[in-house]
């Protein structure tokens, strides 16, 4: 399952404003935020992302249609969460990359490296 033009406009809208993201881990809302461990194969002075760089793959991904799976999270219980799975080099893993909406916020839950393959 996808998602509409709408919460896709929502989520990118989001991504792009710095004062709109949340990336902070809670026990009752793990994260898994490390773009620094993810080689930017478009970085010139950076070679792995950084969180603002992070986002900006995140916001222009979004913007140009990339496949959002909508899943259920665990925690919170009953929360919804967006994922994108992200082919950046084809020697490497997709990078895996969930998100939850908040009030007036994008959160970050996830931005690493799959542990699973791709299916293309």
């Amino acid at each position: 399952m996808g998602i509409d033009k709408a919460l896709r406009g929502q989520l990118v809208a989001l991504a792009k404003r710095t004062e709109s993201r949340i990336t902070k881990f809670s026990p009752t809302a793990p994260t898994q935020w490390n773009p620094t461990e993810v080689r930017n194969p478009d970085g010139i002075l950076d070679t792995h992302f950084t969180d603002p760089s992070a986002w900006e793959l995140i916001a222009s991904r979004l913007e140009a249609g990339e496949p959002v799976e909508v899943i259920k999270l665990r925690k919170p219980p009953g929360r919804t969460g967006y994922v994108m799975k992200l082919r950046l080099e084809a020697d490497a893993p997709p990078v895996y990359v969930k998100l939850q909406l908040g009030s007036g916020k994008i959160i970050g839950r996830s931005f690493h490296y799959s542990p699973h393959p791709a299916r293309d």
